[in-house]
């Protein structure tokens, strides 16, 4: 069982990802899931490698959860914010970066690669803080910071699997 609590911390993302389809948008119901999602998200990893339980399995597991997490979450949040064209134009160039280093990994290397540099974590970190700012921070002062570290960690992507697969 120690073996894979990480695995099974990292399921109960993916089901309270789940939940939040049925709770209002930013109520309290909402937001202490959404934030014991993002608790899990923060153990899950540092619990594998503690118990040396960390596995390529338990890799795409936490890269699985933090995308159903991630598109669950939008689904909700997309509805009560109105995102300017300016901001989803940027978030786009992002995404089109993100798939971009994604295909490329695949293409060159045969095998879906996930970079968990320090500036993927902190972009992460922005996003899952900003649905908890909306009621206080404008959002598209919100957006600016993210989009930037995002952009910025994407570009760091593209360059670590190109040079990455040079050396292969």
């Amino acid at each position: 069982m120690k073996k894979h609590i990480a695995n099974i911390i990292t399921g109960c993302r993916i089901l309270g990802s789940g939940l939040l389809l049925l709770f209002p948008v930013l109520s309290v119901e909402f937001y202490i899931i959404y934030i014991i999602c993002g608790f899990t998200d923060m153990i899950d990893g540092t619990i594998a490698r503690k118990t040396n339980s960390a596995s390529k399995l338990g890799e795409k597991l936490d890269t699985m959860a933090d995308l159903v997490f991630v598109i669950i979450s939008l689904i909700k949040i997309l509805q009560v914010i109105n995102i300017p064209m300016w901001i989803l134009i940027w978030g786009m160039v992002i995404a089109v970066i993100k798939i971009g280093n994604i295909i490329f990994g695949y293409v060159s290397k045969k095998e879906f690669i996930s970079l968990h540099t320090i500036i993927n974590k902190i972009t992460g970190l922005l996003l899952f803080v900003l649905p908890l700012t909306l009621s206080f921070i404008e959002l598209k002062y919100s957006f600016i910071v993210v989009c930037f570290v995002a952009t910025v960690a994407a570009i760091q992507e593209s360059f670590y699997i190109a040079r990455n697969c040079e050396k292969k």
